[in-house]
């Protein structure tokens, strides 16, 4: 008799616990991304440059204001350092576009004009792509590209 009174309890505590941790927030939920204000799904359906351009609203310029760091030669595609950074005056978003990507926009970071434009990330590569470093300044989409080789073991091309 006293072991059940005992798991009883022990039970009544554990949903106690439990409902007072979904309450607070402190439990996972399901992640609604595509759901989320500001969510551009066509941004990320884009398959080249030129139809992410074209949705910010911008002719893209090549620009020496824009700069892509990143290695010539990435051992993992899975994890490729990429930074972008830009001298323009007022930027008030950088993006990473990965050319050759299943979805080729990468990364946005949305800034206001009196940010320092240089951010750094980590993006997945699919294969040898060009990368564009892209900045937005006014009604101006600047840009710089580099190539970057994807292999495995970061041996040759």
């Amino acid at each position: 008799m006293n072991s059940s009174r005992r798991q009883i309890m022990q039970l009544g505590a554990g949903a106690a616990v439990a409902s007072l941790a979904t309450s607070a927030g402190l439990l996972p939920t399901l992640a609604h991304a595509a759901d989320a204000p500001g969510w551009n799904v066509p941004l990320f359906e884009a398959k080249s440059f030129a139809e992410v351009a074209k949705i910010w609203g911008g002719t893209p310029t090549e620009s020496t204001d824009v700069s892509i760091i990143g290695p010539d030669i990435a051992e993992n595609g899975a994890v490729v350092p990429v930074g972008v950074k830009s001298g323009a005056v007022g930027v008030t978003m950088l993006a990473v576009v990965v050319e050759k990507n299943p979805t080729v926009l990468a990364a946005t970071f949305n800034m206001t004009d009196a940010a320092v434009p240089n951010v750094a990330t980590r993006v997945k590569m699919a294969q040898t792509s060009n990368v564009y470093a892209v900045a937005k300044a006014g009604d101006k989409l600047l840009f710089s590209k580099k190539e970057i080789k994807v292999t495995l073991g970061g041996c040759g091309g």
